[in-house]
């Protein structure tokens, strides 16, 4: 069988967290389940080739794929394994043939190594050799032609999937419906101009595809420079950079895109981070709950298993193995979302009806969280392109920018607890030591257990 770079990335099954099948051994075990067990159709995002379940399940590199790469970027040199490094070489071998390709097509239409003064995006990605099983998708779905070949004032940024990106979809499997497929082109498609010197200093990029469950604003792809180069959302790396069109720019990606699945979906495919979150949202009936709350966007704070292990023993102990602790345990995750705001490192969807509140990026942001009273706040600093994120003041966020269906996903390593009513706050208030008492954890908590909880409708996690 010949090893291909994207049958080391795809995957035709995802490793899942369940709630029914979370080990009885703590809060703390990260839990898997076997790859090649069929997911219970409750948790499915839909069972028909026209939901992102199917573009989860089938076409995209599995959680654990996308979560190597995250550890990459946190843990450097020695995250490098063998398989990325074919992976690379292949990405690599593959530009060259690409940088070939464009400089014949440049030097036909009378431009430079990277110019197409005379061609609209749509017409560059029939000219090269590289990018006609995606041109062939676009042919099909006649908005797409039209915006990919509009003059006006917009311009556009497209990550064209390279032909080899669809190697891995069996050629018998079933196409996915007409709609799903053009929000899978929007999704590649940015709105505006992002060169390469431009990416590196943006963390996310609109999209043309708006999404309802953000309040119809456009759904955002996640850029990052790591060790192999750029790489969209995490996963995908650009292998052919600064294509320039008449109507904007060509970045040529190395694996498909799909729009993001919802933020409880998200979460369960990288159960080494989020298993014990993962276990409180079952203990808690969380999920019934959010299920109920009506949300335009979100953001979502999510701690990793470590910030709960900081906790320390005792303190895990109650809010997990006690009949009393589980209600403190629920007032704890809802203080970890913000509903009606989601928040990206460089955009601001905003909601919330707030009159004093804007859309414009700034430094300090003061987010509501499920427990009303209790806000969330939230600083940023930029310096050279780079991006730090604190939250509360001292809660470092260890991974930005997470897009999900319905929201944003920042990992925090800690886990954030609300401030004391009616007292001084202090450093400890905001949740910055090593270990909590359970005395300490319910005098902050207690204000919050028994806040109503009266269901809105329509939204899920």
């Amino acid at each position: 069988m010949k090893l291909t770079p994207l049958s080391l990335l795809v995957t035709g099954a995802i490793a899942l967290v369940l709630p029914d099948h979370i080990a009885a051994d703590g809060p703390q075990a990260p839990v898997t389940v076997p790859r090649d067990r069929e997911v219970p159709q409750s948790q499915r995002q839909g069972g028909d080739h026209s939901s992102p379940s199917w573009w989860w399940d089938t076409v995209l590199p599995s959680g654990e794929t996308i979560e190597s790469a995250i550890d990459e970027g946190l843990q450097g040199l020695d995250a490098v394994n063998s398989g990325i490094a074919q992976v690379v070489h292949a990405a690599d071998s593959i530009q060259d043939d690409l940088k070939n390709e464009l400089a014949k097509v440049a030097t036909a239409h009378g431009g430079g190594h990277h110019d197409f003064p005379d061609l609209t995006i749509y017409q560059l990605l029939h000219k090269n050799k590289f990018t006609k099983k995606f041109a062939a998708l676009v042919e099909e779905h006649e908005d797409i032609v039209k915006l990919l070949n509009s003059t006006g004032s917009t311009n556009y940024t497209l990550f064209a999937p390279v032909d080899a990106a669809f190697d891995d979809i069996p050629e018998d499997h079933p196409k996915p419906g007409k709609d799903f497929i053009e929000a899978v082109l929007r999704y590649h498609i940015g709105v505006g101009e992002y060169r390469a010197h431009k990416i590196l200093t943006t963390n996310t990029i609109p999209t043309a595809l708006n999404e309802k469950f953000l309040g119809d604003e456009p759904q955002r792809l996640r850029t990052s420079l790591g060790l192999w180069g750029v790489t969209v959302n995490f996963y995908s790396r650009v292998v052919a950079a600064d294509i320039g069109a008449k109507n904007g720019v060509v970045h040529g990606v190395r694996s498909l895109l799909g729009p993001p699945p919802m933020i409880g979906r998200v979460l369960t495919l990288f159960p080494a981070e989020f298993s014990t979150l993962l276990l409180a949202y079952e203990k808690t009936d969380f999920v019934k709950y959010i299920h109920d709350i009506k949300m335009d966007g979100s953001t979502v704070f999510a701690p990793s298993n470590r910030a709960f292990a900081a906790l320390g023993p005792r303190a895990n102990a109650f809010l997990f193995n006690t009949e009393k602790g589980l209600k403190y345990l629920k007032a704890l995750l809802k203080y970890h979302i913000a509903p009606d705001a989601t928040l990206y490192s460089d955009a601001f969807y905003d909601k919330t009806g707030d009159s004093e509140a804007d859309g414009s990026r700034r430094e300090h942001y003061d987010l509501k969280s499920l427990l009303h009273e209790a806000h969330i706040g939230v600083d940023m600093a930029f310096f050279a392109g780079l991006t730090s994120i604190k939250v509360n003041g001292f809660v470092n966020v260890r991974v930005r920018d997470a897009p999900g269906k319905n929201g944003v996903i920042h990992v925090v390593d800690k886990v954030l607890i609300p401030p004391c009513k009616h007292k001084h706050h202090h450093e400890a208030d905001l949740g910055v030591f090593d270990e909590v008492s359970v005395e300490e954890l319910m005098e902050r908590l207690e204000p919050y257990v028994e806040t109503d909880e009266t269901p809105l409708d329509g939204f899920e996690l």
